[in-house]
């Protein structure tokens, strides 16, 4: 990936919004805010803070009655929403590192409906804020439950309890990070003013990497920080991505991908290293198999590998994007990998036949920067760097989708592992927040009752 943090991302405020035309503070009522990552270094945030709805925030009955989502007030606009996102589409440039032609790779897309609805907007909230530390990176949002998110803000990982409409802040990296765990072999340091660029939480740990090849590790029911670290020395060595996964035998692990070409292995119970691997090319992201054995690893490659997960060793080679990867996610059964990337596409592979991805699926107008699955793998989700967030049926072979369609920089998307919720993180001066939506059930049965 590029090597430099994107310091002009296209936040919405800058296309239309000029504070001198409202009377009223759009923040009123809120934490105040900070720009990027150069605000103060300490925290915002009081250990536990609960406030009553801002009128900033949207729920589903005033979306209902025509409040937008985002609470961008439209009506005191000199244009519709729908002239603006008009004007997005024409002028928005997608970021490309290599050259290509989208003429023949748009005719091989899958064709889609995209009039659908399988999750329902439940709630906006700008109590808690996504940032962004690198353009290229937006794997920022991480959730434990429909109830549970955790997200990136500024120099702190934000939990937010959608249940009781409250946020708290779990770590902060602005000041020194004190590893508390010590043992034989552990590589850990103190760390300090971690720029956080990709986040996940599992089975009670969190994980998040930095900008200059830090890794943090924290168990959240306990208090300190339990590993902290910098990967390497190397100067470019930006942690693109963390994982938290199972090995064969069952044991936790924590994966990094580094711009170094390096994947490096941890023990999730003493964070000593276990094994790294070198590949070709700066690794952007990697994934772990359901069941382990196998590594999906992306970079700066139109090339996407599979690699065997214990030893590194190449097993696979997956062509067909025309630019870099920088997002997979695998299907629970094992046999379906997604690749997202900056050719503007989600490639599906079955790893039984690895010679042509199986389908091709298209974003609207940028790069795909995130994937899930749902934990039953009903439903995919990709996310474009900005506006649009696209939920695919399996089910119908993936020809049957919905597009949420909104303003601003997409930090994260992610399901709830019971399936039931979705969460984004939006990224904008004015407007980031963070986006719930609710999955939508048919109950048949109740038809018979009336």
């Amino acid at each position: 990936m590029e090597q430099f943090p994107n310091y002009d991302l296209e936040y919405v405020i800058d296309d239309f919004y000029d504070m001198s035309d409202f009377d009223d503070d759009p923040f009123e009522g809120t934490e105040s805010h900070r720009d990027g990552v150069g605000g103060s270094l300490d925290s915002e945030f009081e250990d536990d803070f609960e406030l009553t709805k801002p009128k900033t925030d949207t729920s589903a009955i005033e979306a209902r009655k025509g409040k937008d989502i985002q609470g961008i007030p439209w009506e005191r606009l000199n244009f519709t929403r729908d002239k603006y996102r008009e004007t997005r589409l024409k002028q928005y440039k997608n970021y490309e590192s290599l050259s290509h032609s989208r003429e023949e790779l748009e005719k091989e897309c899958k064709e889609v409906e995209k009039s659908h609805s399988f999750y329902d907007f439940q709630f906006n909230t700008r109590l808690v804020q996504s940032t962004i530390v690198h353009f290229q990176l937006r794997n920022l949002l991480s959730t434990t439950s429909k109830h549970d998110v955790y997200l990136m803000q500024n120099y702190s990982v934000m939990h937010w309890s959608s249940l009781l409409r409250r946020g708290k802040e779990v770590l902060n990296v602005a000041k020194p990070v004190v590893p508390t765990l010590k043992c034989p072999g552990s590589l850990a340091q103190i760390v300090s003013r971690v720029q956080i660029s990709s986040i996940t939480v599992r089975d009670n740990l969190l994980v998040a990497g930095g900008f200059h090849g830090e890794l943090i590790c924290k168990e959240l029911n306990q208090s300190g920080i339990a590993f902290s670290t910098k990967i390497t020395a190397d100067e470019n060595a930006i942690t693109n991505s963390v994982d938290i996964c199972h090995n064969p035998n069952g044991s936790l692990q924590v994966m990094t991908a580094n711009n170094d070409a390096q994947i490096r292995v941890f023990d999730a119970g003493n964070f000593t290293c276990l094994s790294g691997f070198t590949f070709p090319w700066c690794v952007n992201n990697s994934s772990v198999s359901p069941d382990g054995r196998l590594l999906a690893v992306l970079g700066d490659s139109a090339e996407c590998l599979l690699a065997d997960a214990q030893s590194g060793k190449i097993v696979g080679n997956l062509k067909g994007h025309l630019d870099y990867s920088f997002a997979s996610a695998w299907h629970p059964d094992g046999r379906i990998l997604a690749t997202g990337n900056q050719d503007t596409t989600c490639r599906l592979w079955d790893i039984r036949n690895m010679s042509k991805s199986v389908a091709i699926l298209k974003g609207r107008m940028g790069a795909i920067r995130s994937i899930r699955f749902t934990s039953d793998g009903r439903f995919l989700a990709m996310a474009e760097p900005a506006d649009f967030v696209h939920v695919f049926d399996t089910q119908s072979d993936y020809s049957q989708a919905q597009e949420i369609d909104l303003f601003g920089e997409i930090a994260g998307v992610s399901f709830s592992p019971d399936t039931e919720a979705l969460f984004v993180g939006v990224a904008d001066r004015t407007y980031g927040s963070l986006l719930e939506f609710n999955r939508r059930h048919c109950n048949h049965y109740l038809d018979s009752l009336f």
